[in-house]
Formats: C-alpha cells, sequence, structure tokens
C-alpha cells in the first residue's frame, strides 16, 4: 500500500474528532441536530485550521443514509465516498484555479438538477475570493434563491476580498489559530501512534513553527520522522527548521544586560556557524523580553507552556523594565528591516549592538536645566566650511555674553548664601527640585527659613513637596527647620529664571552667529533662502 501524508492520514472525519473550532461546530451541531439550514455557508481562516476538512463533514452530516444528523455513521456508501473524494453530489471546485465565467457558468448550469444519489447537492468552493468579478455576478442570483436540494460551502483565506453582496448571503464562520497546546498534544497522540520516537522539546519547535496551523504542523512531522530516520531529537529538528535554541538567546541578552560586546560578538559568531534563520533569532530575542516583561508586571504568573518563563526569569530579576520596553521595540523593528541590511547576519549584529548601545533616559521634568538622567546631546553633523565659518563668529559671540548676577546675600553666612549651591547641595530631585529652583531664599531666622514663591508656580508647593523641601533643608543645616513660603514675585533672581536667562543669552549668540556666518549669508544671496530660527540650537 502507498505512503499516506500525515496530514491526509489524521484528518478528522467526525466532528468530535476536531481540535479546537469550538464556536464553529457548536453552531454548526445544533444547525443540524435542529434541522435549521441554511444554504449557504462561509468558513474563512489561514491556512490549515479546518476550513475543508469542517465543509466536507458537514456535507456528509447532510448526505449521511441514516439521516440529517451531526453524527454522521461514517460507514455508509456516502459517508464512505465522501471520506474517499468520489461522491457523486459533492462538487468541490477549486476557484484559484477556475476563475473565469465560463467556468462558474458551467458550474451553474447544473445546479437545477436534482442529486443523483444523495439527499443535498452540495458545491465546496474553495478559495473562493479567487473568483472574478464575472463570476461572483454570475453566481449572485444562485446563491441568493439556490433550489432547495442545493447547499453552498465556501472557503477562504480571504474574506475581505469577497464582495459584500457574497457575504451577506452566507452564513460567515472565522476559524481561529489553533493554540500551541492544542497542537503539541495532537503531535504528541500522532507520533505515539505512527510509532515515532521524540524529545518533548522536539514537538514544541515542530507546534511553534506550524504558527496556529494543524495541518502545517503535521507536514512538518512528517518532515521530521523522515529528516531523522523515524526519531526525533530537539538538535535534529531545530537544524532542520533552522531555528536557535534558545539559550542562545539568553546568552545574548546576558551579554546586552551586561554591556559585554565582545562576549556579543562572541556568541553571534558561534551562533553564525549553525546557519541559523536570522529573523527567528530576533523573534526569540523579543519573545523572551517579552515574557521577562510580563514577569516583572505579574511575578507569579506561571505559564510554562513554552517553556519561555524559566529563562526569562533571570532576565527580569536584573533589567530595568523601561530597558525592556526599548530592547523589545529595537527587536521588533530590526525584523522589520532584516531583509534593508547588507546580510542577515550584520542586521541581526546591527540590532543587538544598538541594544547594548542604547539605555532608556527618563524624561527630565519640566523645566529643570540641569536635564538629570538625560545623555549628553550629540551636536547634528554640519558641512565642514559651514563647521568651519561657524565657528569664528561663534567664539567671538561668547565674550559678549554678561555674566549672571551674583545672588543677593541673605542672613545666612558662608556658602548658604548662594541658594542654588544650597539647592544643588541637598540632592534634591523631580517636582521638589523644580519647587526649590523656582524659589528665592529670603534667608534664614533661627529655626525658620524663608523662600519666597512666584504665584505663577503656586501648583508646585503642594503639601508633600513642602515637606519634602523642609525635610531637606533640615538635614542640610543639621537641625530641624521650618519652613516659611511666602507667594509673591520674588525681587531677586531665582535658579531656575538665572538659568532661563542664560539660554536665552545662548540662543540670541546662536542665532547671530548663524546670521554673520558668510555662507549663510551666500545661501541668502544666491538662492533667496531664509533661516528659520525654530531650527537653531545652541552648541552645548
Amino acid at each position: 500500500m502507498s505512503y499516506q501524508a500525515l496530514a491526509r492520514k489524521w484528518r478528522p472525519r467526525l466532528f468530535a474528532d476536531l481540535a479546537g473550532q469550538e464556536h464553529v461546530l457548536r453552531a454548526l451541531v445544533h444547525a443540524l441536530d435542529n434541522d435549521r439550514l441554511h444554504h449557504a455557508y462561509l468558513f474563512t481562516g489561514t491556512r490549515g485550521v479546518g476550513k475543508t476538512t469542517i465543509a466536507r463533514i458537514f456535507a456528509k452530516a447532510l448526505n449521511c443514509e441514516a439521516g440529517v444528523s451531526s453524527t454522521p455513521c461514517g460507514v455508509c456508501g456516502a459517508c464512505r465516498d465522501i471520506d474517499d473524494g468520489r461522491f457523486v453530489d459533492l462538487i468541490e471546485v477549486d476557484a484559484a484555479s477556475r476563475t473565469k465565467i465560463e467556468d462558474t457558468r458551467d458550474l451553474l448550469d447544473n445546479v437545477q438538477y436534482s442529486p443523483a444519489r444523495g439527499r443535498y447537492k452540495v458545491y465546496l468552493i474553495d478559495e473562493v475570493h479567487m473568483l472574478s468579478r464575472h463570476s461572483f455576478n454570475a453566481l449572485l442570483k444562485t446563491l441568493e434563491e439556490p433550489p432547495p436540494h442545493v447547499k453552498f460551502l465556501l472557503a477562504t483565506t480571504d474574506p475581505q476580498n469577497l464582495p459584500v453582496t457574497v457575504l451577506s448571503r452566507c452564513l460567515q464562520f472565522n476559524l481561529k489559530r489553533l493554540p500551541l497546546a492544542l497542537i503539541r498534544d495532537r503531535l504528541r497522540v500522532v507520533a505515539k501512534e505512527e510509532s515515532l520516537e521524540f524529545e518533548p522539546p522536539a514537538l514544541d519547535l515542530l507546534a511553534r513553527a506550524a504558527d496556529g496551523s494543524m495541518r502545517d504542523a503535521l507536514s512538518l512531522l512528517d518532515q521530521a520522522a523522515s529528516h531523522g530516520g523515524g526519531r526525533l531529537t530537539e538538535a535534529d529538528v531545530a537544524a532542520m527548521l533552522g531555528t536557535v535554541d534558545r539559550e542562545h538567546a539568553v546568552r545574548l541578552m546576558d551579554a546586552v544586560v551586561s554591556g559585554d560586546g565582545p562576549t556579543l560578538l562572541a556568541e553571534m559568531a558561534a551562533l553564525d556557524e549553525r546557519v541559523p534563520d536570522y529573523d527567528d533569532v530576533l523573534g526569540t530575542v523579543a519573545a523572551l523580553v517579552q515574557r521577562a516583561a510580563v514577569l516583572q508586571a505579574a511575578p507569579d504568573v506561571d505559564d510554562e507552556e513554552d517553556g519561555l518563563t524559566p529563562r526569562a526569569r533571570p532576565l527580569a530579576n536584573i533589567a530595568a523594565p523601561e530597558d525592556l520596553q526599548l530592547w523589545y521595540q529595537v527587536a521588533v523593528a530590526g525584523r522589520r528591516d532584516l531583509p534593508l541590511a547588507p546580510s542577515p547576519r550584520a542586521g541581526c549584529e546591527m540590532v543587538l549592538l544598538r541594544m547594548l548601545a542604547f539605555r532608556f533616559s527618563p524624561p527630565a521634568v519640566s523645566g529643570d536645566p540641569e536635564g538629570v538622567g538625560r545623555p549628553a546631546p550629540v551636536p547634528a553633523a554640519k558641512p565642514a566650511a559651514a563647521r568651519a565659518a561657524a565657528s569664528a563668529p561663534a567664539a567671538s559671540a561668547a565674550p559678549s555674553l554678561p555674566a549672571a548676577p551674583p545672588p543677593s546675600p541673605a542672613s545666612a553666612s558662608g556658602p548658604l548664601d548662594d541658594w542654588e549651591q544650597m539647592v544643588d547641595a541637598m540632592g534634591l530631585a523631580g517636582v521638589t527640585r523644580q519647587l526649590a529652583r523656582h524659589c528665592a531664599y529670603l534667608g534664614r531666622e533661627g529655626a525658620v527659613v524663608h523662600l519666597v514663591l512666584d504665584p505663577a508656580h503656586e501648583f508646585l508647593a503642594t503639601s508633600a513637596q513642602q515637606e519634602s523641601l523642609r525635610d531637606a533643608l533640615s538635614a542640610h543645616f543639621g537641625t530641624a527647620v521650618r519652613l516659611q513660603l511666602d507667594f509673591a514675585r520674588p525681587q531677586e533672581e531665582t535658579p531656575a529664571d538665572r538659568e532661563r536667562r542664560a539660554a536665552e543669552q545662548r540662543q540670541q549668540a546662536a542665532e547671530e552667529a548663524i546670521q554673520e556666518d558668510p555662507l549663510v549669508r551666500e545661501m541668502q544671496k544666491v538662492f533667496d533662502a531664509t533661516v528659520d530660527r525654530d531650527s537653531i540650537r545652541p552648541a552645548d
């Protein structure tokens, strides 16, 4: 007897044998058992999820010699002929190869005739979205009011390309991708029945590669059995699929977290010897980072379905949440750009080096001149001629900047006279720092520190921020103090005012340097160009 592919041999023959798609089966079973049969059904979904299989079982249920039922006997002549693909009243049409209107007219010419053998004449049109516009027009009237003995079963992977007029004439059922655990369990059953030796991780790899398709999973199992001579090992299946061992992804991310560039490149070199699919490498890295982020949000989650959680937990324990979010975006964007890279390895390497180079830096609080935690900005590259021409005016403009006036003396003595230095010495951060920098220091009288704040910034002076500032002042002075905060326009310049004035002067100097640049003047003269002042930024 000739060998039969596993995907065909293990195709379900009854609704009870189907794995998944319970939402579709429930509706069909009730329709069959309660004799509420529509004349046209449309099954949609990705490849290998059971569209044609369900349609054939439905046709069997309609024409079983034991009567219309959701449980056809499977042994009568009609059931056996449908299983063998030779039932005369089940007309299967591949719309991808019969798109012309002449083919559709030939098909519909026989609709009016009664079934030759069965109870219903069933038209099963696969990939129906491939029909031409004229073919759909020819089908519409018959699809809307077919003879009582005719049922239409349509299947497609692309329902968006179907005319609305066709969709409105059918009951539509959307078949979902099958879960990983369900595919893996089905592969285990088939492998045991076929007397195949297997390692459980090998079945996990096949189930993941199937991407929700049971037919693809069985075809891959067939291929893996041939590749391994009837024995399925994780190493053989990974080599066949071109997938990467997850331990490689773990080691790559360990190097990223530790900032170890040489180790990262050495691991990439070792990985390249296996000739992996680098898109899969980045996908595995992204999956690892995603699971680590999930574990940080819900440490007690126990999702061992794909075995990724134990590998991701160490990464979740040492990586910052912001870094995980950044690395995930870098990995996903890297997969998208991989076809544009000089080579797949080079593209993958650059994605990992980008993770190594970038670290999340939280934005400074609005108005914070210090920019705590913010990396130093990299000045935009300029043409050499423009740099040379702009450097002289900028240098000459620098001495003309007036120095910030010294703060007015306060009642305290020594370095405490400088409120800005005092704020820096206290190590304030966030909104409390903003509050202090917008205040003017009037002085200290015994245990009372007097500050004044412009009413425009009163929103900064919440009770919590005032308490935080009072505690910082007490620690600075070495004794408990009380904070007296008055709301009025400060007579003295505050640290925030001083920083804003200096920034305005730097901006003005930069604009003047650009305006005085001979190259800029020449471009304005020749091209009638204008300078966009909003684009000018002073170099730090």
